[in-house]
């Protein structure tokens, strides 16, 4: 069947239909409020799909081209999937089924607008673009599958910003909610997407425990390395969250500035090069004493010859003067550096302050090293 407008099977009961289409809607198919009584497969393409409050009573495939999909409050308590069809659908005669309306588009762009109010226990999504999905209010999130090349909206573009902002946003998958609420604040940077109409409004405290579900879906399905922006954007949320100690958040903020919540190692290895340089430069200008301390040997002989006893000593070191940064001082300051990254201690002699800028060395340089590792290890462990 082909319908040039819109389609609608508002509240319509499909008892034993095992088949539903291929059939092409230039406009709206609705069956919002519709139930299905037994197993079905859907055949559809449509500009859009309206499936609120639909029901199914047993397991369901929902194949779709050029469709937008509002799936919310949508109830089905046996497995359901939802599929992008890349190529046309074939009619019982063998033939493809005519797609005029669509001529030009690609079919396999199939979005889905909304999963609110949806139970996802026995969810399938398939090659489906979720950039613009809402998904705050469904349960059961950590047990969705997501098979496929299902992608997911991301940080604005570096061509989406003002140039004169000093704000940048390492690249991450993000959901179209954390969009609506980055775009409404005060002063929000530019390329963050409004929200549209009906959308509502949610903030951290609602998108904190959807990213946490999400990551686990992914956790789930050994695919450790994908759940990495969800751990992301669930500790961004706790990070803007209103009932977050005022402690807390502060660990949090330096968490994200250090290693981007361990999973950014470009960042730890920045301010460990930081570190490192600024360390050198402390120990040139006042760590490493002037001259290496001499050991002086003292002793008494006795008047009628006899035991001679030694006692040997050494300098204090002394605070440089003069000039402080050759390339010998360097050298110095360089291998005390490097041993303190490793926790070693380098056997250099050096001034009371010296002492101590090695022993902030030895305590920040070690952590700032392990954040970087860390970042790497998530990034690809399994």
């Amino acid at each position: 069947a082909t319908f040039e407008r819109d389609a609608r099977f508002t509240s319509a009961t499909f008892v034993k239909a095992d088949r539903f289409g291929p059939l092409v809607c230039a406009g709206r198919m609705v069956l919002s409020g519709a139930m299905f009584g037994g197993p079905v497969i859907l055949s559809l393409a449509a500009r859009r799909l309206e499936c609120q409050r639909t029901r199914w009573a047993a397991t369901a495939e929902i194949r779709l081209r050029y469709t937008t999909v509002d799936f919310s409050h949508a109830v089905f308590e046996y497995p359901l999937t939802i599929a992008a069809e890349p190529d046309p659908f074939i009619l019982p005669s063998g033939s493809q089924l005519a797609e005029g309306t669509f001529a030009g588009a690609p079919g396999s762009d199939v979005r889905l607008a909304s999963l609110r109010g949806v139970d996802a226990a026995h969810l399938v999504l398939a090659d489906v673009d979720l950039a613009p999905c809402l998904f705050t209010g469904a349960v059961h999130l950590d047990q969705l599958r997501l098979e496929g090349a299902c992608t997911f909206d991301t940080t604005p573009s570096p061509a989406g910003r003002r140039r004169w902002s000093p704000v940048r946003f390492t690249d991450r998958r993000v959901l179209a909610e954390e969009h609506h609420w980055r775009a409404g604040r005060p002063g929000a940077v530019r390329g963050w997407n409004v929200a549209v109409l009906g959308a509502g409004r949610v903030g951290p405290l609602q998108l904190a425990p959807v990213y946490r579900a999400l990551r686990k879906a992914f956790e789930d399905g050994k695919h450790e390395p994908g759940a990495a922006d969800f751990y992301y954007g669930e500790m961004e949320m706790r990070r803007h969250a209103d009932d977050v100690p005022r402690g807390e958040r502060g660990l949090l903020t330096a968490y994200w500035a250090l290693s981007g919540y361990g999973l950014r190692a470009s960042r730890a290895l920045a301010w460990l090069g930081a570190a490192m340089l600024l360390t050198i430069v402390l120990l040139m200008a006042f760590g490493i004493a002037q001259d290496t301390p001499k050991q002086m040997a003292s002793g008494t002989v006795p008047t009628g010859g006899g035991k001679v006893t030694f006692e040997i000593d050494k300098d204090d070191p002394k605070n440089p003067t003069g000039e402080r940064f050759t390339g010998e001082r360097f050298e110095k300051a360089l291998n005390i550096t490097l041993n303190s990254v490793v926790f070693r201690s380098s056997g250099q002699d050096l001034t009371t302050a010296g002492t101590y800028i090695e022993m902030t060395s030895r305590l920040t340089e070690p952590v700032l090293l392990g954040l970087a590792v860390l970042a790497i290890r998530n990034r690809v462990k399994r």
